[in-house]
C-alpha cells in the first residue's frame, strides 16, 4: 500500500497526474495545472499502510510475553485459545482503524465516530490478553523471576499503562485537542517503543542459551532492567502531563512560546532522562558481548523448559498442554 503511495504522488510530481494535487493549486505565484486530486487520499493511503505496521512491533512481543510468563509460572497458558485468538483479532481489527489518525484532516463525522469505535473495540482482546497474562502468573505455585520473567512483567505493565491513555486518542472530540502534542509522543512508545523493546529483552535472555551456548549475566540483567522500567516510566509518564499542557510535536524549539513556558523544566527532566535512559543500554550491549565470549556455560535446557527447543524429544498429544516441571530455577552465574 504504502509503495502504490509513493508512486501515485511519484506521479503526480513528474507525470502532471493529479492523484492529491487539487485544482486551482499556486505555488510561488504559478498556477498548477492539476484538477480533481485530495491530499485526504494520501493520508487514507498512507495510514491504511501505518496503522497495521505498527502492531507488526508489538504482536511478536505478544507471543514471547505468552510463552516466557507460562514457562516461568511453571503452568501452561491461562487459556492457551485466548493467547491465539486475541493476537489475531487485534492484528485484524488494526486493519480497520487507520481513519483515527485523521479525526482533525476534515474526515466525515460519521466516518469518524465509525472509526472510534472500532478503535474502542480493539480493546477487548487487549484486555483479554493482558487478563490471560496475569491470570497464568496469578495461578502460578512459586514465580520464577529471572530477567527475562521480569521482562515479561514489565511489558504487561508498559502495555496496560500506554493502552489506557489510548481510549483518550480513540475519542474524536478528545485527539482534537491532543492530535500533534507530546501526549501521543508518550502513548505510541510507551506500547510501541518501551513495551515491544522489553519483549525484546525478554526474547534475548530466554533464547541466548539455546542460541550461544552460555548464559547471560542475571545480576546485570536484573540491574539493566530496574534502571530501564524506572526510566521508561520517569520519562514518558511527564511526556503526557506535558501533552495536556498542549506541548507539541516535532519542534525544535519551545522556548519562544509563552504558554509553554511553565513546561520547560519538563522539558529539561525529559531530555535528561531520556539521555539517562539511552546510556543505561550499554549495560545490556555490554551483557551480551561479554556473555558471547565469557558467559557462564548454559546447561542444555537451563530453564527447566518443556517445549520443543529445550525438550526435541518431548512428546505432545494433541489437545494436551506441554507438562511444566515444578522445579526451581538454578541460574548459576
Amino acid at each position: 500500500m504504502l509503495l502504490a503511495a509513493g508512486i501515485l504522488i511519484l506521479l503526480d510530481r513528474l507525470a502532471g497526474t493529479s492523484f492529491f494535487v487539487p485544482g486551482d493549486l499556486l505555488v510561488a505565484e504559478k498556477h498548477l495545472e492539476h484538477s480533481g486530486g485530495t491530499p485526504l487520499l494520501w493520508q487514507h493511503l498512507f495510514w491504511f499502510f501505518g496503522h497495521p505496521e505498527v502492531y507488526i512491533a508489538i504482536l511478536p512481543g505478544m507471543g514471547i510475553v505468552s510463552h516466557i510468563i507460562s514457562n516461568f509460572s511453571r503452568r501452561p497458558p491461562f487459556s492457551y485459545r485466548a493467547c491465539v485468538w486475541a493476537p489475531i483479532a487485534i492484528a485484524f481489527l488494526g486493519m480497520l482503524v487507520w481513519g483515527h489518525h485523521m479525526f482533525i484532516a476534515g474526515i466525515s463525522p460519521y466516518s469518524a465516530m465509525t472509526f472510534s469505535l472500532v478503535t474502542m473495540s480493539i480493546g477487548a482482546p487487549s484486555a483479554v490478553l493482558t487478563l490471560n497474562w496475569l491470570g497464568t502468573a496469578f495461578k502460578a505455585a512459586r514465580l520464577e523471576l529471572t530477567t527475562a520473567m521480569l521482562f515479561c512483567l514489565g511489558f504487561v505493565s508498559l502495555f496496560v499503562t500506554g493502552g489506557l491513555t489510548g481510549l483518550f486518542l480513540g475519542q474524536p472530540e478528545i485527539d482534537a485537542y491532543f492530535h500533534d502534542t507530546a501526549f501521543v509522543v508518550a502513548h505510541f512508545h510507551m506500547i510501541m517503543g518501551m513495551a515491544a523493546l522489553f519483549a525484546v529483552f525478554a526474547a534475548t535472555f530466554y533464547w541466548f542459551p539455546l542460541m550461544f551456548g552460555r548464559m547471560l549475566d542475571e545480576r546485570l540483567g536484573k540491574f539493566h532492567f530496574y534502571l530501564t522500567f524506572i526510566g521508561a516510566y520517569a520519562l514518558f509518564l511527564p511526556m503526557h502531563f506535558a501533552g495536556f499542557a498542549g506541548n507539541p510535536r516535532r519542534y525544535a524549539d519551545f522556548t519562544n512560546f509563552d504558554f509553554l513556558k511553565a513546561v520547560m523544566p519538563l522539558q529539561h527532566w525529559i531530555t535528561v532522562v531520556a539521555f539517562t535512559l539511552g546510556g543505561v543500554q550499554l549495560i545490556f550491549i555490554a551483557n551480551l558481548f561479554l556473555s558471547v565470549w565469557r558467559g557462564v556455560r548454559a546447561p542444555s535446557n537451563p530453564w527447566s523448559g518443556p517445549t520443543l527447543e529445550w525438550n526435541p524429544d518431548a512428546e505432545l498429544t494433541e489437545g494436551e498442554p506441554y507438562a511444566y516441571p515444578s522445579v526451581k530455577i538454578d541460574v548459576a552465574n
